[in-house]
C-alpha cells in the first residue's frame, strides 16, 4: 500500500470522525504551546555577575529571578499532563464507527499491520497539524504581545527564542509521541473483515496495583532532599526531572485506581441498591470498570496538579504569616513582602488548573456523549421492553458519581501529600502550615459539580439515541 494511499484512507471518515481529528489537535495545539512557554522560560539567558543576578528586562519575578525560572518551566510542564490526557479521551470519540471501518478495510484486503498504521497516521496527522498551529500560535503570540511598558519592561519573555532542536523535538515529537501510543493501544486489538476483536481482553476484576505508583509517587517526592544531598552540585533541571516522575507516577496511579475503585462501587451498589436505576449502574460499573479510569483521566490528573497547588498555597501563606510576625516583632510593620510576591504567583497556578479542569470537562463531555451514541441500541432495547428514560438517566448519573467522588478525594490527597513534601523547608521543624481544607473542598466539590453538569448535558442527547428506531441501526 503507497503512502498516498494510507493518508487518503487515513483522512477518510465521517463527521465524527472528523471531531475527532479536531480535538486530538486541539489538545496537541495546547500541549505544544505549555512546551515552547517553558523552553521560553529556561532560554532566558543569565546577565554577567553572580548566580543569583536578575534579568531586570521583565516586570515578573518569576521571570527575572534565576532561581525561579526553573519552577515556573516546570509548573508549564505540569499542565500538559491533563492535555494528554484530554488528547487520550479523544482519541475514542466514534472508535465504534472506526471499528467498522477499519473492518471494511480487511474485507477489502488489507493487511492487519496496514490497518494498524491507517489508525496511527490518522491520530499522528491531527496531532502534527495542532502542533504546527500551536507553533505558529507561539511565533504569532510573541509578535503581538511584544509591548514594553513605559520603563521598557516586558511582562513576558517575549525577547528570547529557545533553540531551534528544542522547537523541533516539542513539535515533531508529539506526533510522533501519538502515534507511538496508538500503536501501543493497538497492541492487543486485532481488526478482522468481521469486525474488532482483541487477543487478550483484562480478565477478572481489577486489583489495587495501582497504589504502589501512588506509594512510588510520593516516595519521590520526600526524597527530593536526599537526592539533593546525595548529588551534590545536582542541578535544579536534574531534581525538577526527578519530582516530574513521580509526580507523573502517582497521577498514573491514580487514573488506573480508578478501575479498581469503580468495581468496588459496582459490587457495593449491586449489594445494597434496590431501585433499577442503581442496579444497572453496578452492572456497567462491574462489567467495564476501566471505563472510568478513560473516562476521568483529565479530570483526576488536573486535580492532583491542584492538590499540590493547594498544598503550594498553604505553605506560601504560613511564611508570610510567620515573616509578618517576625517584622511585628522588630518594629518593622508592614505587609511580609512574602506575601506579596508567591501569593500572586499561586493566584495564577490556580487560574491555571482551573482551565485545565475545563479541559477535562469537556473530555469528559466527549466521552460521555460518545458512550450514549456507542450504546444506543441497548439503550434503545430498555426502553421498548418497558424501562423509562428517566430510570436510564439517573444510572448514568449513578455510573459516573460512585466512582468520581472517591476518586476526586484520593486525587486530592495524593496531589496534597506530594505537594506538601515538596516545599521542603516548610513545617519540617517547629510549628507546621495547617491542612487548606477549605481550598481542598472547594476543589472536590467544584470537580463534582462539573461532572454532575456534564453528565446533565450529556442526558440531554439520551431521548435522541432510545428511539425504538436505533434498533434497526447498524
Amino acid at each position: 500500500m503507497s503512502p498516498s494511499t494510507l493518508t487518503s484512507l487515513a483522512l477518510a471518515g465521517n463527521r465524527t470522525d472528523a471531531a475527532r481529528v479536531a480535538l486530538t489537535a486541539l489538545s496537541a495545539l495546547l500541549a505544544t504551546l505549555a512546551g515552547l512557554a517553558a523552553l521560553t522560560v529556561l532560554a532566558i539567558e543569565k546577565p554577567p555577575g553572580d548566580q543569583w543576578q536578575r534579568s531586570e528586562q521583565y516586570t515578573s519575578e518569576l521571570l527575572s529571578q534565576p532561581g525561579l525560572r526553573g519552577g515556573t518551566a516546570f509548573a508549564l510542564v505540569l499542565l500538559t499532563i491533563p492535555v494528554l490526557a484530554l488528547a487520550g479521551q479523544s482519541a475514542r470519540l466514534g472508535a465504534p464507527s472506526r471499528d467498522r471501518r477499519l473492518a471494511a478495510l480487511r474485507l477489502a484486503g488489507a493487511t492487519p499491520g496496514q490497518v494498524s498504521r491507517i489508525a496511527m497516521l490518522e491520530t499522528g496527522f491531527a496531532s502534527l497539524l495542532g502542533a504546527l498551529a500551536g507553533l505558529a500560535c507561539y511565533l504569532g503570540g510573541r509578535e503581538l504581545l511584544h509591548r514594553p511598558n513605559a520603563d521598557g519592561l516586558l511582562a513576558l519573555p517575549t525577547d528570547v527564542l529557545p533553540p531551534v532542536s528544542a522547537m523541533a523535538a516539542v513539535v515533531l515529537g508529539l506526533p510522533v509521541l501519538a502515534a507511538a501510543a496508538t500503536a501501543l493501544l493497538l497492541r492487543r486489538v486485532v481488526t478482522t473483515p468481521l469486525g474488532v476483536v482483541r487477543r487478550a481482553g483484562r480478565t477478572g476484576s481489577p486489583r489495587p496495583w495501582p497504589a504502589l505508583l501512588i506509594g512510588l509517587g510520593v516516595l519521590a517526592a520526600a526524597m527530593i532532599d536526599q537526592i539533593q544531598w546525595a548529588l551534590r552540585g545536582a542541578s535544579l533541571e536534574l531534581l525538577a526531572l526527578a519530582a516530574l516522575l513521580g509526580i507523573f507516577g502517582a497521577v498514573m496511579g491514580v487514573i488506573f485506581g480508578v478501575g479498581w475503585i469503580s468495581h468496588l462501587a459496582g459490587r457495593t451498589l449491586h449489594r445494597f441498591a434496590r431501585r433499577p436505576a442503581a442496579l444497572l449502574a453496578a452492572r456497567r460499573l462491574t462489567d467495564d470498570p476501566w471505563a472510568s479510569s478513560r473516562t476521568f483521566a483529565a479530570l483526576l490528573a488536573a486535580l492532583v496538579i491542584a492538590g499540590g497547588a493547594a498544598a503550594f498555597r498553604a505553605a506560601f501563606q504560613f511564611q508570610a504569616q510567620r515573616e509578618q510576625e517576625q517584622n511585628e516583632l522588630a518594629g518593622y510593620g508592614g505587609e511580609a513582602s512574602y506575601n506579596s510576591f508567591y501569593l500572586d504567583t499561586m493566584n495564577l497556578v490556580d487560574l491555571a488548573v482551573a482551565v485545565a479542569v475545563a479541559i477535562a470537562a469537556a473530555g469528559l463531555f466527549v466521552t460521555l456523549v460518545e458512550g450514549i451514541v456507542s450504546r444506543r441500541r441497548a439503550y434503545a432495547a430498555l426502553v421498548a421492553t418497558g424501562v423509562p428514560r428517566s430510570t436510564i438517566g439517573t444510572s448514568i448519573v449513578w455510573q459516573m458519581l460512585a466512582p468520581v467522588v472517591p476518586a476526586v478525594l484520593i486525587a486530592l490527597g495524593v496531589g496534597y501529600a506530594i505537594g506538601r513534601l515538596l516545599t521542603g523547608e516548610f513545617g519540617r521543624s517547629g510549628p507546621q502550615p495547617g491542612v487548606p481544607l477549605g481550598q481542598l473542598a472547594l476543589q472536590g466539590a467544584g470537580a463534582t459539580v462539573a461532572v454532575l453538569f456534564v453528565v446533565g448535558l450529556g442526558v440531554l442527547f439520551l431521548r435522541a439515541n432510545t428511539a425504538v428506531a436505533e434498533l434497526r441501526a447498524t
